[in-house]
């Protein structure tokens, strides 16, 4: 092969050129759009005619067409165009890729979770309308080609745009064109390429999502995110992991207000009110010891919620942490500090030392802790039922905190350091009764902010 006349936007075929050393010519085949190789061959409108009714035939059978041409050339100098070969007409090839298993379902997956599917591609229009049924597309029974992209004027193309999900005969320029106009009318665009020619439309998508197997250098440097594996369900995969990020980083902030108001109201008020000092600076720093991986660990591995893909995707404007995220912590902080309260001064009122008080409302504290973490875990289902879904680090914490608690409580050496007193049995279960009505609080504070916190 000595040259090639490449795929243009104005002519949907490319030509090889052989160099035929013992004949002395050249020898030249072409293939491409069906429509493109018989204007190649310079057929009559009749013959077109009856071709095309082959192509359709096929193409309605979910086939991908091309024509097939060839040509001699005897002449030593190339020309610049195609059109200057004498091509004789060869027929068409029907090349059929299946459409995996797992497609339709992530396509209703994305149908469900508010996300709208758009074909685009160079396929023959009949062969993408039927490739979009087999996928379960709405709409698939209307395309646009891109000539008549080119042809529609600005808000024309945003009018048809809002209704069309196929676009077949597309070239890499007008792909760009398509994202640009989506943008156009408000859409947050995630555009799918492998090619070079593609690099302009990945770069302008909100999210370039390039193909890690078989696309090429280029596309990946100008794409967000690079797929390993070339599957459209690897795309549905990323958006529910994305969803559960977002929620874990909510859950995880609303945590960090709601435990540190009784920390901080519990250090503040004894000042305020002149009462005897419940936390000391011992206690805040193994009160941070145990924050800081339920933060940092726990909810990073919570689990996705079940309606997590059922859900319609979130305003571009919406804050991640809403005044009803604000408002729901700020409530069950405030719970958690009545409680570590009022067992302090419960147990000053009816005759305990400081030291016992001030252990009675630090082991409220944790339990009350604890209960955040548990109550924050979902925002959807009780307690009782997220602890069905298994989560190592929250045994871990859990246990630690428990563990620390038992020891500060009872090793003589670390009850003095922290200024606790001895607890008898009545006492652990008076704080661990305060505690778990706190728990029973939260639970009663997330059913009121339930459908505000979808």
């Amino acid at each position: 092969m000595i040259e090639e006349y490449p795929l243009s936007k104005k002519l949907l075929a490319l030509s090889h050129v052989w160099e035929n050393s013992l004949a002395g010519n050249f020898v030249i085949s072409a293939k491409g759009a069906p429509e493109a190789v018989m204007d190649l061959c310079h057929l009559t409108e009749d013959v077109k005619k009856d071709l095309l009714v082959n192509v359709n035939i096929f193409a309605n059978n979910g086939l991908r067409v091309l024509g097939v041409a060839k040509a001699l050339f005897n002449k030593k100098t190339l020309p610049d165009s195609q059109h200057d070969f004498n091509f004789e007409f060869v027929g068409f090839i029907g090349l059929e890729d299946p459409v995996r298993e797992s497609v339709p379902q992530a396509v209703q997956e994305c149908y469900d979770a508010g996300i709208r599917v758009v074909m685009i591609t160079g396929d023959y229009p009949s062969t993408a309308m039927n490739i979009a049924r087999q996928i379960g597309l709405q709409n698939s029974s209307e395309a646009i080609t891109g000539a008549e992209i080119e042809s529609l004027s600005e808000n024309e193309l945003k009018e048809r745009l809002k209704k069309v999900n196929v676009f077949a005969r597309v070239v890499p320029e007008q792909k760009l064109l398509l994202v640009n106009a989506f943008k156009a009318i408000g859409e947050i665009v995630a555009m799918t390429g492998d090619g070079v020619n593609d690099a302009p439309a990945l770069k302008s998508a909100h999210i370039g999502v390039a193909m890690g197997e078989r696309g090429t250098d280029v596309a990946r440097e100008s794409s967000a995110i690079v797929l390993i594996k070339d599957d459209f369900n690897s795309i549905v995969s990323a958006v529910k992991m994305g969803r559960r990020i977002y929620d874990n980083l909510r859950k995880a902030m609303a945590y960090i207000i709601s435990v540190h108001i009784p920390i901080a109201g519990a250090s503040l008020i004894p000042v305020l009110f002149n009462w005897p000092i419940i936390l000391y600076p011992l206690h805040v720093v193994f009160m941070e010891l145990l924050i800081d991986p339920a933060c940092s660990i726990v909810f990073e591995q919570e689990k996705e919620e079940p309606d997590i893909m059922n859900r319609a995707p979130r305003r571009k404007s919406e804050p991640m942490f809403g005044k009803n995220v604000v408002a729901l912590s700020a409530l069950q902080g405030l719970f958690a500090l009545f409680f570590v309260i009022a067992v302090y001064k419960v147990a000053l009122f009816f005759g305990q030392t400081i030291n016992e008080a001030r252990t009675l409302s630090f082991i409220t504290l944790i339990v009350t802790n604890l209960g955040l973490i548990l109550s924050n875990r979902c925002w959807k289902e009780s307690i009782l039922k997220t602890l069905k879904n298994k989560n190592k680090a929250l045994g871990w914490v859990a246990a630690g905190a428990l563990s620390f608690l038992v020891l500060a409580v009872y090793l003589p050496f670390l009850r003095q350091l922290l200024n606790f007193g001895l607890m008898h049995l009545i006492d652990i279960i008076i704080a661990f009764a305060s505690g778990i009505l706190s728990i029973i609080c939260f639970e009663i504070i997330k059913l009121f902010f339930k459908k505000s916190l979808s």
